[in-house]
């Protein structure tokens, strides 16, 4: 199964991520993948609520797309060659043209503004900044008057003389020549006090230093014997990806269950969208125990938060999944 060019997955530290917005997109309205943003946004006071790039992904994600051809994994650490000097010279080049631009569209901005200044203001804008501008006219009035009270001081009196200058020389030489000191020295350029934003590219791609595909793997085997990724290892995180897999085939999305319990919430589709209706917790055989107590727990639980809680049984030699839903229900 594959549509398209598999979306790359970086791997660093054992943790897959995706960084590039397409890719995200991709993943959520075609894969029905959702994954966690956990990157800050600028200019946005709550960081703790909505997110960006980039994109973290379960390991039972990641499993699933890399089986079903959709996506590869990629060595991010080591994809990432050092930039020879030609390259950062060309990339610096690149910055400070992109700063000069934002500079000169900010001055034409300036110009347009200075001619009409009344043009992007509503009425009421421009009835308090007249307002203003009375206030400020009228506090200066009356510091005029009061300043005319008080004798003003004789700066000269503090003010050094120039005998009182360190290398101060009271008979100046001729101006024919220029000096040693002054020679082959250029001014500063003049540096323009308007602000301009520094842009921090999300994925690697751009950079010239950048190669991923020695260092790209398309399948879970080859990922292991490179060292990259090494999931699923036990039988527990078998079950937990073959239920996971089981629940995507049948159209549902997936997320996170801790908070509610399970390893997953279940929605029947995009979570944006609608409320999950399971809370699934994964048995990894047939011969697991299962307490009685938790079976009470997990139907309470799942009662108080208006969902149904799902007992996934994974059957690893038969490779299929058995579900048994709990419900609270009165009796009488």
């Amino acid at each position: 199964m594959s549509s398209g060019n598999p979306i790359p997955l970086r791997v660093s530290n054992k943790q897959a991520s995706v960084w590039d917005i397409d890719d995200i997109a991709k993943l959520r309205s075609h894969h029905h993948i959702c994954g966690v943003l956990a990157g800050t946004l600028p200019h946005l006071s709550q960081q703790n609520v909505f997110l960006g790039v980039p994109l973290l992904l379960m390991p039972e994600e990641v499993v699933l797309l890399v089986e079903k051809k959709l996506a590869v994994l990629v060595d991010d650490t080591n994809a990432h060659r050092d930039p020879t000097p030609t390259a950062l010279s060309r990339w610096d080049s690149e910055r400070l043209r992109g700063v000069e631009r934002q500079l000169a569209l900010a001055e034409e901005h300036d110009a347009k503004e200075a001619l009409n200044p009344d043009r992007a203001m509503s009425e009421k804008a421009i009835r308090k900044r007249k307002e203003r501008e009375e206030k400020r006219a009228h506090g200066k009035s009356t510091t005029t008057d009061t300043s005319q009270e008080i004798p003003e001081e004789d700066p000269s009196l503090f003010a050094p003389t120039n005998h009182d200058l360190p290398g101060f020389d009271s008979h100046p030489k001729s101006s024919g020549a220029p000096s040693s000191h002054t020679s082959g020295v250029t001014a500063p350029p003049q540096t323009s006090t308007l602000p301009y934003t520094i842009q921090v590219p999300g994925a690697s791609s751009t950079f010239e230093w950048y190669d991923h595909s020695a260092h790209s793997f398309a399948t879970l085997a080859a990922a292991r014997e490179a060292g990259v990724w090494d999931y699923p290892t036990t039988p527990a995180e078998r079950a937990r990806c073959g239920v996971f897999q089981d629940l995507w085939e049948q159209g549902y999305f997936m997320g996170g269950g801790i908070k509610f319990g399970g390893e997953y919430l279940v929605y029947p589709g995009d979570p944006l969208r609608y409320h999950s209706h399971f809370v699934a917790n994964v048995i990894e055989s047939p011969e697991a125990a299962l307490r009685p107590m938790e079976i009470i727990a997990h139907g309470r639980l799942g009662t108080g938060t208006k969902k149904s809680h799902l007992l996934c049984e994974w059957d690893d030699d038969k490779k299929s999944v058995t579900y048994y839903s709990i419900e609270w229900a009165g009796f009488g």
